[in-house]
């Protein structure tokens, strides 16, 4: 780990006393390991499994997509304003290969059929399935994953408990995730203990693997009843940045991190106790495991 460690730049962790300096951009790994093994399972499913085949190449093209705008943005540091548009390229794989099922279950109209769509001959409801929909999913939950972050293990922990779900909801496709998801646990296990940083490297390929995936397994409903906790930090992230322009901070007094504000799912949670980093993170784990374990649940019920 340490002749590895000189290969990448360091950044501050803002979050431990003397502000050591950490590699960043580790989720180079998750990029290479996940890709290779998705092209492998393509050329072996090719003959027995072609639709297997097919997802997995179209997987393989998103992770990468999401790897490389990731490394962008560690490069040049990019603004939220231009940062959160990045994840629209990579829904191109999805709609170039017309992978996904465009029939989704949702809760307030019940199934749409986009297939069933037409104007005048034209299939119009698949081009809004895979140039619309889908850009707007894989756009939204790639932020979602990578606004919640900045402590040691959220970028890791969290998305692979996500993966789980997913998998567990989707076993004809499941195959996909667990390279991906060994990759993601392992670079988790140094996350946590503050040895690396995997960087909008990781956090973009890994938010852009969690949505594409749901797309190809159509578990779109299992990916929003995960994300809730996401859903809930980036709302207020955003709610604050442009009604207010305030954005969110943790305090490190001590070996505690505090706030005085409640801007993000950390700081509302460091508003009311004071917690340890770790502390921190477990908790806000939990309630991603609870929102995960709610999908499953409501999958199996239904």
């Amino acid at each position: 780990m340490d002749e590895e460690t000189k290969l990448f730049p360091k950044v501050p962790d803002y979050h431990k006393p003397g502000k050591p300096l950490v590699p960043n951009g580790f989720g180079v790994f998750y990029v290479i390991a996940s890709t290779v093994y998705l092209f492998l399972l393509h050329y072996f499913y090719n003959d027995s499994s072609p639709n297997l085949a097919r997802s997995a190449i179209a997987l393989a093209g998103c992770v990468l997509f999401g790897g490389f705008l990731g490394l962008l943005d560690d490069w040049i540091d990019l603004r939220w304003r231009y940062k959160a548009f990045l994840p629209l390229f990579a829904f191109l794989p999805l709609a170039v290969l017309r992978e996904g099922t465009p029939r989704m279950a949702t809760y307030f109209f019940g199934k749409i059929d986009f297939s069933t769509i037409y104007f005048n001959g034209f299939p119009i409801g698949e081009v809004l399935f895979y140039f619309c929909i889908i850009p707007v999913i894989v756009t939204v939950v790639t932020n979602t994953v990578n606004q919640l972050g900045g402590l040691n293990g959220l970028e890791t922990v969290c998305p692979s408990i996500v993966m789980v779900g997913l998998m567990i909801t989707s076993s004809n496709y499941s195959v996909l995730l667990i390279v991906p998801l060994a990759t993601y646990l392992t670079l988790a296990f140094f996350n946590v203990r503050g040895k690396i940083f995997v960087g909008n490297t990781g956090s973009f390929a890994a938010g852009i693997t969690i949505a594409s995936y749901a797309i190809l397994a159509n578990t779109e409903q299992t990916l929003l009843i995960s994300i809730l906790p996401y859903i809930f930090n980036s709302s207020l992230i955003l709610l604050n940045v442009f009604l207010f322009r305030k954005r969110a901070t943790l305090t490190l007094d001590g070996d505690k991190l505090r706030s005085n504000h409640r801007r993000s799912l950390a700081t509302l949670l460091a508003y009311y106790h004071p917690f340890t980093e770790k502390q921190l993170v477990v908790l806000i784990s939990g309630l991603v495991t609870f929102s995960t374990g709610m999908a499953v649940l409501v999958w199996w019920l239904t």
